[in-house]
């Protein structure tokens, strides 16, 4: 099996088991993840100006609830904006009350303002991830650029804790996640 067609069929069962959890988690446990920042987290973020978010679609792991404790923390808040099909984007800053604009891939994104800001950390949102930090995103390498363009930037997988994989493929190109964090505990790699 290739790794284009392994990883497709990868997505496609780490979607479902997605689905499944997301199914039968408790509506209040829902309402609760990811309002809060671990203290492990918030150290490493400790010098960071501007952290990069997503608004989660569907199922995703919900990283929009994590602006609220940023902003307590002083952080600049910023979200990525889809530039073109061919995997390119930007991030934009965000204030949490502004209107977004619509993007493609039912994506949102601010005004463009005065223009691109460079993350400090960007939080990612993923389909599946293993504990060698390695990610499985939607397929279309906007992350992965973001990350070769952003290499300084700490990067923070988001994930349902039931999207883990005990191993996943990784193409030369692809670089591992710092930190993963799931609704039940925060992944630190080495």
């Amino acid at each position: 099996m290739s790794d284009d067609t392994e990883k497709a069929t990868l997505r496609a069962i780490a979607r479902q088991r997605r689905r499944a959890f997301m199914a039968s988690l408790d509506p209040l446990a829902h309402r609760l993840a990811f309002k809060v920042i671990p203290s492990p987290l918030a150290r490493r973020l400790a010098d960071a100006q501007v952290v990069a978010l997503y608004m989660g679609l569907d199922d995703e792991a919900p990283a929009q609830r994590l602006a609220a404790p940023l902003q307590a923390m002083g952080k600049t808040l910023a979200l990525p904006r889809v530039l073109d099909r061919l995997g390119s984007m930007d991030f934009l800053q965000w204030q949490t009350d502004a209107p977004l604009q619509p993007g493609p891939f039912r994506t949102s994104h601010p005004e463009p303002g005065d223009g691109p800001v460079v993350p400090d950390v960007i939080i990612a949102p993923l389909v599946g991830f293993d504990r060698a930090m390695n990610r499985l995103g939607q397929g279309g390498g906007y992350y992965d650029r973001a990350f070769a363009r952003y290499p300084d930037a700490l990067r923070v997988g988001l994930a349902w804790s039931v999207q883990e994989h005990d191993e996943l493929p990784a193409d030369p190109w692809d670089l591992p996640l710092h930190l993963i964090l799931t609704e039940i505990e925060l992944i630190e790699g080495a």
